[in-house]
């Protein structure tokens, strides 16, 4: 089963790399053409200003088997598209309150207090220390706000 996916991946790059060489000709070919119309511009353009008797003269169509003109077509430049960002949507942060927590030893939440309680909590670590004779702590913690 392995296999298979190993020879999946080579021939789906085998793939790509032959599309990317297949548009690389591509682009190469249409500057080439782009070239030789501009060439073929230039020179229609160099020829109209000498004289202008000899182009009707010098147009001479070429002829398929049936004796019929043969009517090339233009290639049309194609237009780059610029690709625009993609927008990305901000997660929505949930608003959160600060409030006193009490933790055991093993940093288990025994007691929640509010910010403005910090000295309820503290004694309630106290008193709890004193009770069970273990270790507690307050610490200030961020919660979201329900």
């Amino acid at each position: 089963m392995g296999r298979r996916f190993r020879n999946r991946r080579l021939e789906l790059r085998a793939q790509y790399d032959a599309a990317e060489r297949r548009k690389q000709d591509d682009e190469e070919l249409d500057e080439e053409e782009e070239e030789e119309d501009d060439e073929e511009e230039e020179s229609a353009e160099g020829e109209e200003g000498e004289e202008g008797e000899e182009e009707e003269e010098g147009e001479e169509e070429e002829l398929d088997e049936d004796g019929e003109p043969i009517v090339r077509k233009k290639k049309k430049k194609v237009k780059v598209k610029v690709e625009k960002p993609k927008r990305t949507r901000t997660v929505k942060t949930p608003r959160l309150r600060m409030v006193w927590k009490v933790f055991n030893n093993s940093n288990q939440p025994v007691a929640t207090y509010d910010y403005a309680r910090k000295q309820e909590a503290e004694e309630h670590a106290a008193r709890l220390q004193a009770e069970k004779k273990q270790t507690y702590f307050v610490q200030p913690v961020k919660e979201p706000i329900e």
